[in-house]
């Protein structure tokens, strides 16, 4: 997703000579939301170098970093494989029920991952641990390489493919050579989009009793109330996320110009045959694991447990709340991200690259280390904004303006460059062609966007916590609130609402991602 090429190579846009606010606006939002590392470089420096020598070189500090590192690395290529392999099932083979299937391996994203984990824990103890978080974590994320690589399969050209099966390779061989190439892009960004999240979770980990940087960074903060060592500890997680974004963009970029398949030219399917029943075995026990378990246990504790006592107007005061910040945070970081995406894409300095990276790092942030930025912030230059809803807002927006970036940077790789240059020739300016041509072209792109953020912000938790005003209860604080005391039956209405609440913006991104498909727009 974060690495698509530009088939076109860069676009005239980039050229523009009047589009001189784009760069300033660009760089001044990018500043905004890469704020946090500054503040966070600032709380670390405070400590002094012989105190970050003490605390970086205890055997702590060593475990810790083994614990996220190998947990990340395992995760990724899980997820890796999954998402590319269900992927290429469902866009790929004669699969009975594609259209179905689609749907059900993408729905795992409308469960939170701390809803997951406590769906896991809440049935069983045996699942805390490093392969309980290897599986709970896998199952939720793998659908972020699902979908950018479904998507690709589906609109890339497929001459190649049939040329390889034309000179007498077999179906792995040509999987191989020609379609992990082709889908490589799609593969390293959504790999990053993961390895990200992994870094920055909290709440699942927390439940689940496994150990990493998050979990030790929001101890230090919320238990031993020391913002410098706690800062320099998240230095070691921007470090691991600058060193991902810069392992992404040199993989992702060498992967194969992606060409939209015209009408009628995709390939016949490959043909499972004898394997269909593996198949469908295969995927059947992913979307089990992945989707069964957490509706399971929601189930059954919405039916033993205590949920039938908690009081209606509580659980509607929360839902309103949850669907008014996450909209609010959903606008915001999509009207952020046009201006950075643009700039990004079509000018394609070093400057621009370093400026869409840095917007990109704040996703391995913890939502602790964001709230206490936007904290700091407020209490020294916007003191009236102090437990107030522009301050949640904010916090949200910083947390996930990575995640609307990737869409709307995806949506612009889709723009016809010639459009463009035609408006141009007619005398058209720069800002009249923005707005009448490239913004709605990408408006899919936009709604994509809107439904990612909302759909992330609807469910946190961390950063909820701290810079809620007073008296204010999301889905996401009530559920906490619950299951910190074990009242798993209680915290089952509100995990439900959040799942309920999910799932119209995963199937508005799964539409948006994959489009319509080309072999059934062919048989109609």
């Amino acid at each position: 997703m974060t690495g698509l090429p530009n088939p076109a190579g860069p676009s005239p846009l980039g050229r523009w000579r009047g589009a001189g606010l784009l760069a300033p606006a660009a760089l001044a939002i990018a500043a905004a939301v890469a704020s946090p590392l500054v503040l966070i470089g600032v709380q670390a420096g405070e400590a002094g170098w012989e105190q970050a020598r003490r605390l970086l070189g205890r055997p702590l500090v060593g475990d810790l970093l083994w614990n996220t590192v190998t947990l990340a690395l395992a995760v990724t290529l899980a997820t890796a494989v999954l998402g590319f392999g269900a992927a290429c099932l469902v866009e790929r083979t004669d699969l009975p029920g594609r259209r179905w299937w689609t749907t059900a391996l993408a729905l795992p994203l409308a469960v939170p991952e701390f809803v997951r984990g406590y769906s896991w824990v809440s049935l069983t103890s045996s699942v805390r641990g490093y392969w309980g978080a290897v599986l709970v974590m896998t199952c939720s994320l793998y659908p972020l390489v699902f979908l950018p690589v479904a998507a690709t399969l589906r609109r890339a050209d497929t001459a190649a493919e049939e040329v390889s099966r034309s000179l007498g390779r077999g179906p792995l061989a040509t999987l191989c050579r020609v379609t992990l190439p082709l889908a490589r892009p799609a593969l390293a960004g959504g790999a990053l989009l993961v390895s990200l999240y992994l870094l920055g979770e909290y709440g699942a980990f927390a439940m689940l009793r496994y150990t990493t940087f998050a979990t030790a960074i929001f101890t230090e903060y919320k238990l031993g109330f020391d913002a410098a060592s706690a800062a320099q500890l998240t230095l070691v997680l921007v470090a691991l996320a600058l060193l991902l974004v810069v392992l992404e963009a040199g993989t992702g970029r060498r992967g194969r110009t992606v060409r939209r398949a015209t009408a009628g030219r995709g390939a016949a399917p490959a043909r499972l045959g004898r394997w269909t029943p593996l198949a469908l075995a295969a995927l059947g026990s992913l979307t089990a694991t992945a989707l069964g378990v957490p509706v399971y246990a929601l189930g059954y504790w919405l039916v033993r447990g205590s949920s039938t006592t908690l009081p209606q107007a509580s659980v509607i005061t929360a839902v309103l709340t949850t669907l008014g910040y996450s909209a609010a945070a959903a606008l915001v970081a999509t009207a952020a991200a046009v201006p950075v995406a643009l700039y990004a894409w079509r000018r394609g300095t070093r400057l621009a690259r370093a400026a869409e990276g840095a917007a990109y790092l704040t996703r391995a942030l913890p939502g602790i280390a964001i709230a206490l930025s936007v904290i700091h912030f407020v209490i020294r230059y916007a003191q009236p904004l102090y437990q107030q809803p522009p301050m949640l807002v904010a916090g949200y927006v910083v947390l996930y303006f990575p995640l609307a970036l990737t869409a709307v940077r995806a949506a612009l790789a889709q723009v016809p460059p010639g459009v463009e240059e035609v408006a141009r020739s007619l005398g058209t300016r720069p800002a009249a062609v923005l707005a009448r041509i490239t913004l709605p072209l990408v408006l899919p792109g936009l709604g994509t966007a809107a439904a990612m953020v909302a759909l992330t912000a609807g469910t946190e938790l961390t950063a909820t916590l701290l810079l809620r005003p007073t008296g204010t209860e999301t889905l996401a604080t009530r559920f906490w609130t619950y299951t910190s005391g074990l009242a798993y039956g209680a915290a089952a209405p509100y995990a439900a609402l959040m799942v309920a609440l999910s799932v119209p913006p995963v199937l508005l991104l799964t539409r948006r991602t994959l489009g319509a498909d080309p072999r059934t727009e062919t048989t109609r």
